[in-house]
């Protein structure tokens, strides 16, 4: 059987007592556990935070090591595993671009050591190699003896092992570290199932709220557990409390129902696409954000926010979405509505930034429902503007309201169009896949006309010259008033990233 040794110092968090936790827990599968935790060294000199990696803590790190190399030849061990929380992204592994084993220079956290082997008695953590000359870095230190000793390293993608967070600025908090966590979890939920914990350690349970929000919509099709599941997980990672609503399936409005709502389509209006009408997958989802609308009325919310189940969300997405309502409130901007997550369709200049809120800007034509805020103003607004007469599209209808539509015959048909729209710069929240993508599924293109349920629709707008046209946003259009200076993000390199 195995023996498990871990060492923990260095702490102001709880580390030591989740070791422990874990350790008391499992010490029955192990042969013998040796346990070796110390209150001391708390900090170390010169030390600017607990990310900050100056030369002593490397020293220490390396004679940890060293010993732990040791201890495994001593017992006549054939492999050693090791393992160091310091995490590295190599975009070729992360991104599967290639899978295999590559020989590397360098490896990072984790590694298999073959104690079988003669040349293996040459490697060393400390003290480092009487020719090495670079950064006290115990990663360089380990492979530069490797070199010496004639061993190649490889790194190997075949299968999948987990994932790493991208390592944190010398300057950066446990607060932020913790982020950076969550952010792992949440993204590995994309295309893979939940990250559970250690059945051996206890987890505390999170205390979700509504960032500040009267509410919190979650749209979401009954048939698709699938996304409602991963969106609850991941909301709840993020203590973000939600009401889910339930979406108006389109593929189940028949032409009684439509006749009775008194749906008609916008005279003329044609995909842009596909140059195909109204389907009934876009009613639907025009339909449940006009029910969320009328719930915000109803009930006199002031500040709402909807999102729909298909998202992915940027990093410190919480964090970001509160500091930027925070600095509108303090601007005492007259918002309607603010877009967290769109498709910008106007790329030939920059939006307007907004004066006195930092990454925020005046909104033009955009696509997509993803994630916005709205005002009980802006509910109000949009539901009197009596849109089931002459639908179109959700979100060609908001452009129409805030007077941003590219085709003015649409806009004929909304006498007021007066919505105060915004957009948060740079994006909250993504989509979780793109047309084309594997896993990529659109509820309204994958549909039926409007008035005729027997022609299906089922176009890739990969295929339109209009969404080739819009990929990109030229670097004159950008809009870079809405962001900080580059001066002030600007922060030191870690030594993590070397």
């Amino acid at each position: 059987m195995e023996k498990p040794r871990a060492a923990t110092d260095h702490n102001v968090d709880n580390t030591t007592a989740i070791l422990r936790e874990w350790l008391k827990n499992v010490q029955h599968l192990y042969h013998d556990v040796e346990w070796r935790p110390m209150e001391d060294p708390q900090s170390y000199p010169e030390e600017i935070g607990p990310k900050h990696w100056p030369s002593s803590r490397f020293t220490h790190v390396m004679k940890l090591r060293q010993a732990a190399l040791r201890a495994a030849r001593e017992k006549w061990s054939d492999y050693i595993l090791g393992y160091y929380k310091r995490t590295l992204d190599y975009p070729l592994i992360r991104e599967w671009k290639r899978t295999g084993c590559f020989a590397v220079p360098m490896i990072h956290s984790t590694f298999l050591i073959d104690l079988r082997k003669e040349a293996s008695t040459k490697l060393m953590f400390y003290p480092p190699h009487q020719d090495y000359t670079w950064s006290f870095d115990d990663i360089m230190v380990f492979a530069f003896s490797s070199r010496q000793a004639g061993i190649q390293m490889f790194i190997c993608n075949r299968e999948h092992y987990g994932f790493l967070p991208m390592p944190l600025k010398s300057h950066q908090t446990l607060q932020e570290e913790t982020e950076n966590f969550v952010h792992t979890l949440i993204e590995a939920m994309i295309d893979r199932p939940p990250i559970e914990p250690s059945q051996y350690v206890s987890v505390p349970p999170k205390n979700p709220d509504k960032m500040g929000f009267d509410e919190i919509f979650m749209i979401n099709l009954k048939r698709r557990k699938d996304r409602r599941d991963r969106m609850l997980r991941t909301l709840y990672e993020q203590e973000i409390a939600v009401k889910i609503v339930e979406a108006v399936d389109g593929k189940a409005l028949n032409t009684s129902q439509l006749k009775a709502l008194s749906i008609d389509m916008l005279p003329g209006y044609r995909d842009p696409y596909s140059s195909r009408p109204l389907t009934r997958g876009e009613i639907g989802c025009f339909l449940s954000h006009y029910y969320i609308w009328k719930e915000v009325v109803n009930r006199e919310l002031e500040k709402t926010l909807v999102i729909e189940d298909d998202v992915r969300f940027e990093h410190q997405f919480k964090r970001k979405l509160m500091k930027l309502m925070n600095d509108i409130e303090q601007a005492q901007l007259d918002w309607e509505l603010i877009y967290i997550g769109r498709k910008r369709m106007q790329v030939q200049e920059p939006e307007k930034a907004v004066p006195n809120v930092m990454n925020l800007v005046e909104a033009d034509y955009s696509y997509w429902t993803l994630g916005y805020a709205i005002s009980f103003q802006g509910a109000q607004k949009l539901i009197g503007a009596e849109p089931f007469s002459k639908m179109l599209p959700v979100d060609e209808f908001l452009p129409v309201m805030y007077n941003k539509h590219p085709v003015a015959k649409y806009m004929e048909y909304y006498e007021s169009r007066d919505l105060k729209a915004f957009s948060a710069e740079p994006l909250l929240v993504y989509p979780t896949h793109y047309t084309g993508q594997p896993g990529y599924l659109s509820d309204t293109e994958t549909s039926t006309i409007w008035d005729n349920e027997t022609v299906s629709t089922d176009w890739d707008r990969t295929h339109s010259w209009k969404s080739r046209q819009q990929s990109k946003i030229h670097s004159d259009a950008q809009n870079k008033d809405a962001l900080p200076s580059q001066s002030s993000l600007n922060a030191p390199s870690s030594r993590d990233e070397l």
